[in-house]
């Protein structure tokens, strides 16, 4: 390289994050990541407490359809990781007398001829000619591919059910499960294109379907070795930095650098965005506002999720793989005591469920939530558990845990996708990671990590190919005043982006002697 490795400064420890720091060093490059609180991870970390156990931030599965995640796990050495599960959709069947499950199993033949026989064996459920009208209503996907699932960005699940004479209870029975699932969202609301995404994959690729836990805490699993990959080829990890500012050139508006907690200024030769679309939007700078790049982000914004975790004191009957919950509450569950190493129990079960759409349910009290999704449970497991705990001969909740995420990934609603940035943005030395970036697989683990290799890539290529694309004008930097507290982000606890009203006198004072340069040239 001309210049030397780069110095990129990393706004966010997530997986977007992570996987642009690993990205930047395999490229030669020297990624410093600032997470805002203590533990790395963003949207998949967890927290053990005192008692050994686990409270995650989300149910998280990797499906056989994620190459760049199972790259990812091949390139960091912990494959075995992943704890592959029988290749089924299991469907929960509430309100009936005993536990039942629904099951669409999907044979080892060739896509999309497994999914095929997955359906049609299926007695439950869907109908005869619900599931022929259904099939001839994602024939143009798989004919057409990732060019006809963008066209149906503009539709919600339920408009584009209706228009292909779908009836409603192929909607009520499926896909208001799945749409729960994928955006949290209910089939009014939520855009085809994020369904169809996965039903191509699925379609396309024989495992696609396919659906594999992580072995236990993600923020040990997966950040921890993401952590020490970045560290031995020369990055840096730091967190409880959270960012107050971007600062801006005068001349240029360009970044010269961020103010972070406690007065402490960092500065490089580039700058990416990892952090969530919400917490970017409080950060643009009042130069960058009016261009349409970051203008269009306000029709984005992250949606209520709510992860929760049930300890009981006996085993429930559950099988080893993830469930559609079919209920009006819940998304999906899975008895984490089975389908996860690090928290199995051969004694007790620990169901981890997903409330959604979860933005009524958000101001609530725990014991509140507790007591409407053991009501829940009750219609799912109706010979086990009771909502009422005083009943003698059902389990007995013996924890509760409750982890809040007021906005989390952007919501998927018809409309937004032209709003999405680019990963090069119009300003010459900042670029934007993140699933709500422009990526095919939307707001998933798969997007954050794609997004994050190509977020690195922009600026590799952006760094080669121009030759002023460095700029002299940079902060100096500054270390954080230790009499300034700096407050660290409760467990289980979102951190929400609070700006600086002001920065320090010095810091002002250099940014205004800073002497303008010419503009390096960009396409964007």
């Amino acid at each position: 390289d001309k210049a030397g490795p780069a110095k990129v400064v990393v706004m966010g420890g997530g997986l977007s994050g992570l996987s642009t720091a690993k990205h930047l060093v395999d490229a030669g490059h020297e990624p410093i990541v600032l997470e805002a609180r203590s533990l790395l991870g963003g949207k998949i970390a967890a927290w053990t407490d005192e008692d050994g156990d686990v409270s995650e931030t989300g149910l998280h599965v990797f499906f056989g359809a994620y190459p760049n995640a199972m790259t990812l796990f091949e390139n960091l050495g912990v494959s075995d990781r992943l704890q592959w599960k029988p290749h089924q959709m299991l469907f929960a069947k509430p309100g009936r007398p005993t536990r039942e499950f629904a099951v669409f199993d999907f044979p080892n033949i060739p896509a999309p001829l497994n999914a095929g026989v997955a359906i049609l064996s299926c007695a439950d459920m869907l109908t005869w000619p619900e599931k022929l009208q259904l099939g001839l209503g994602l024939i143009p996907a798989y004919l057409f591919g990732q060019s006809y699932v963008e066209k149906q960005e503009g539709v919600t699940v339920q408009e584009w059910m209706e228009e292909r004479g779908i009836p409603q209870r192929v909607t009520d029975e499926v896909f208001l499960a799945m749409s729960k699932a994928l955006g949290f969202i209910g089939p009014k609301k939520l855009s085809m294109q994020c369904v169809l995404i996965a039903l191509n994959r699925f379609l396309q690729e024989t495992s696609g379907s396919r659906i594999a836990f992580l072995d236990g805490n993600p923020t040990e699993r997966l950040c921890e070795p993401l952590k020490e990959y970045i560290e031995q080829r020369g990055g840096t990890l730091r967190t409880d930095c959270p960012v107050e500012k971007i600062l801006v050139n005068p001349s240029d508006n360009t970044v010269a650098g961020l103010l972070l907690a406690g007065n402490e200024v960092v500065s490089g030769d580039y700058y990416v965005n990892a952090m969530p679309v919400d917490g970017l939007k409080r950060l643009v700078p009042p130069e960058w506002k009016e261009l349409p790049y970051f203008s269009n982000l306000q029709k984005l914004r992250g949606i209520p999720v709510m992860n929760l975790h049930v300890w009981f004191d006996r085993k429930l009957s559950t099988v080893d793989n993830l469930i559609f919950s079919r209920s009006p509450l819940l998304s999906v569950y899975a008895d984490m005591s089975e389908a996860c190493n690090g928290y199995a129990d051969s004694e007790r079960s620990m169901l981890e469920l997903v409330l959604a759409p979860a933005a009524p349910y958000m101001q609530k009290t725990d014991e509140e939530i507790l007591q409407i999704t053991l009501q829940e449970l009750e219609q799912l497991f109706p010979q086990e558990i009771r909502a009422d705990q005083e009943i003698d001969g059902y389990a007995k909740v013996v924890k509760f845990t409750c982890v809040r995420t007021p906005t989390s990934v952007y919501e998927t609603v018809p409309g937004v996708d032209d709003a999405r940035p680019l990963q090069q943005s119009p300003i010459d030395n900042f670029f934007c990671a993140g699933d709500f970036s422009r990526q095919k697989y939307l707001a998933s683990m798969e997007g954050a990590i794609l997004s994050g290799k190509l977020a690195a890539t922009a600026v590799s290529d952006f760094d080669l190919a121009t030759a002023s694309a460095r700029s002299a004008n940079q902060l100096s930097e500054r270390a954080r005043d230790p009499k300034i507290a700096v407050t660290s982000t409760p467990d289980r606890t979102m951190f929400i982006t609070k700006p600086a009203s002001s920065i320090p006198k010095e810091v002002e004072e250099e940014l205004t002697s800073q002497k303008p340069e010419p503009a390096a040239a960009t396409t964007v």
